[in-house]
Parts: structure tokens; sequence; C-alpha cells
């Protein structure tokens, strides 16, 4: 009997450890990060100030600099373009619906690309949207030095105040020295742009400040084989 009122007791302790220590576990870590960021801004501070004697632009640019397990990081949003975004204003601006007349509710708009292309015609290529991440993501930390990418963007008879929004997006939205180039594969479409503003963007769609913008024509064929 003593021995069953010992095993009970034995078990109801372990349950009761177990309550109390597994979510201090959790509140450690929570803490463990916390420190982490709280030193790597302390560590960056400290080496701004070691580099006083530096040039200011220097110092500033340094002032975003973290250090974390041997590596430096940094705060790569750009809060200007950030604070812009959010006080435009206009046609489709922070991603809120275009109130349509009688007129643009027509079957045509919808025929050539699935969507209402006057409606998109009349929206910013600029166009701001909400911002949906998780609020811990905004001071989420990079490694300062990351690899540049291409971005590779098919398209076939595309809607082109749809497809620069989204040229438009890629080059708003990323930091300029990680974006090499933007490649543009038009495959085989048959209708091109339909205004004068967008065969001229077509014709030096290569000239950008993030580095190059490339557009070739290539057909799909079964074998592979393309015509650039």
């Amino acid at each position: 009997m003593r021995r069953k009122q010992k095993r009970l007791l034995q078990a109801v302790g372990l349950a009761l450890a177990a309550l109390v220590f597994l979510p201090n576990v959790g509140l450690w870590s929570l803490y463990r990060e916390r420190q982490l960021e709280g030193g790597a801004g302390a560590a960056g501070a400290a080496a701004a100030a070691a580099g006083g004697e530096a040039q200011g632009s220097h110092v500033r640019q340094r002032k975003d600099v973290y250090f974390d397990d041997g590596q430096r990081k940094k705060d790569w949003h750009d809060k200007e373009a950030i604070r812009r975004d959010l006080e435009r204003i206009g046609n489709g601006e922070q991603g809120k619906p275009y109130p349509m007349t009688d007129a643009e509710q027509v079957d045509q708009a919808y025929r050539e690309n699935g969507f209402n292309i006057f409606v998109s015609d009349k929206i910013s290529l600029n166009r701001s949207l909400p911002d949906i991440r998780h609020p811990n993501c905004n001071n989420k930390l990079y490694l300062e030095k990351l690899p540049n990418t291409s971005v590779i963007i098919p398209f076939h008879n595309e809607g082109w105040s749809s497809l620069l929004r989204t040229v438009h997006s890629i080059l708003n939205r990323s930091p300029p020295e990680l974006i090499a180039e933007i490649v543009l594969v038009d495959d085989f479409s048959d209708r091109g742009p339909s205004s004068k503003v967008e065969w001229e963007w077509h014709s030096h769609c290569h000239l950008t400040p993030a580095g190059g913008i490339l557009s070739f024509q290539a057909r799909v064929s079964t074998s592979g084989e393309g015509n650039r």
C-alpha cells in the first residue's frame, strides 16, 4: 500500500515538475532570442563608435550593421519607401478594389487576358500594397552580404499594364544591389503593346537603375529549341 502511494506521489511530482519546467523552457528561449538581438544591436553601436574617426557617411552606414555569431547582419528594410507606400492614394492603392462603372463591366475587357485590362490600365504601375507579414518580420535582420539574383518572367500575350506592374514591384521592393537583372521571356506572343508609351518602354526595357532588364522572344517547341 505504501509502495503504491509512493509511486503515486512520484507521478504527481513529475507531472508538477513538467508543468513548471516546460513553460520556463519557452520563456528562456524567448529571453535568449531577445538577448541575442539586444547584444547584436549593442555590438553594432560599439562598432560604429569605434569608427568615429571615419567619414560621416561611413559611420551612418555602420549603424545598420549588427554582429551575430561572427557574421555581419543588417536591416534591409527601406523605411522611406514603406512610408511613401502608406501615404499613397488612388485607384487600387493599398490593394483596395477599383469601383467600376457599368461601362467598364463589359465582357470584352476580360476576353483577351482573363481579367479586366481596362481597369488594370487605370491603376498605377507603382501601386502600393498592404504589408500582410507578421509584425515581427519588420525587425528581422539578414546577412549584410548576400548573392544577387536574376528574376526571369516568362509571358505570352500578357496584358502590358499587369506585366509592367510586376516589373516595377520587383524594382521598388528589392534592394538594387541584390537584383542582377530581370529577364522578360516573350513566349512567342502574337500581340504586342497597345500604346506608344508601352512600345517605347519595350524598346528600351534594358535600361534600368537596378542593373538591367533584358527582353527577348522565345518560341517554345517540343524539341526545346528557341528563336531569340
